[in-house]
């Protein structure tokens, strides 16, 4: 009877195996065809860029807990519609563009290393995806010592993940961080990152990656606008009894309210534009 169970058993379980692995490899199969028509394009940075919806905060609801905080990474997608992606050949050539978000808050270069999100990243990645990579924010916060980075180690971890993306035929991207509310001098909004800011750059010229300064556009943009429609439409300063998540309101000039993201998301992607043509000639 023992000898019996045993063997019904090993068969369940050859059976199951058997199923397991051929429905894994009808995912692959899935997933390759997908992937042939899709060009990847992957973010990877601090809270600014981050998306605050599904699984960011697993278990709690977003309008709940997070609502309006939006990054910019968070409102991408819409750009890639089907009729802007003719623009974007033949540098592009897939009839689709997915953004896939790993920026997460309070990651510089080095943590985001440390904890494994590049290496979630670089396992997925297929060659002519792109890497958009924007960090300093976090880098350079001294107070902080269990993000903080030196210069130098911000630079070396930039290359990294330059390097990394190549390896696997992609195309990396650098942005240098974006622009908070403050200092404003003179009507005018000045640079707050420092050398944090300029180091993206050197990055760029020396390892000859595209670059977008968004740390200047954004400052320009928003002085632009002007530091009280700057301050209360696009930085989370939030009234009073207005939000779920924040009764209390809020003063915070480094993340975003939903029309501060999609400000800042349009400069990307005009830039992004700038740099697929450039890969064209």
């Amino acid at each position: 009877m023992k000898k019996r169970t045993f063997k019904i058993v090993s068969f369940l379980f050859s059976v199951l195996l058997l199923s397991a692995c051929q429905s894994q490899s009808n995912v692959q199969q899935t997933t390759a065809k997908q992937n042939k028509k899709v060009t990847h394009i992957y973010l990877i940075g601090d809270s600014t860029m981050a998306d605050y919806t599904g699984d960011y905060d697993p278990g709690k609801e977003y309008m709940k807990v997070r609502y309006p905080i939006t990054g910019w990474g968070q409102v991408f997608q819409p750009f890639f519609v089907k009729d802007s992606l003719a623009s974007l050949k033949p540098a592009m050539t897939t009839d689709s563009v997915a953004v896939i978000d790993r920026a997460h808050g309070g990651r510089s270069t080095r943590t985001f290393f440390q904890e494994g999100r590049w290496r979630s990243v670089y396992d997925h990645l297929q060659p002519k995806d792109y890497v958009i990579m924007q960090f300093g924010h976090n880098d350079g916060s001294e107070k902080h010592p269990e993000r903080y980075i030196n210069i130098q180690g911000y630079k070396e971890f930039l290359r990294l993940f330059v390097s990394q993306t190549r390896q696997k035929g992609g195309n990396p991207v650098i942005v240098t961080p974006v622009a908070r509310n403050y200092p404003w001098k003179d009507g005018k909004l000045e640079n707050v990152h420092g050398e944090y800011a300029q180091a993206p750059i050197d990055i760029a010229k020396e390892m000859n990656v595209p670059y977008i300064d968004l740390n200047k556009l954004s400052m320009e943009y928003f002085t632009q606008k002007g530091q009280d429609f700057t301050t209360n439409h696009y930085f989370m300063n939030l009234p009073e009894n207005v939000y779920e998540a924040y009764p209390k309101g809020q003063k915070d000039n480094t993340h975003f309210q939903p029309e501060g993201a999609k400000a800042v998301a349009a400069m990307v992607y005009k830039e992004f534009k700038n740099v697929i043509k450039t890969q064209k000639k």
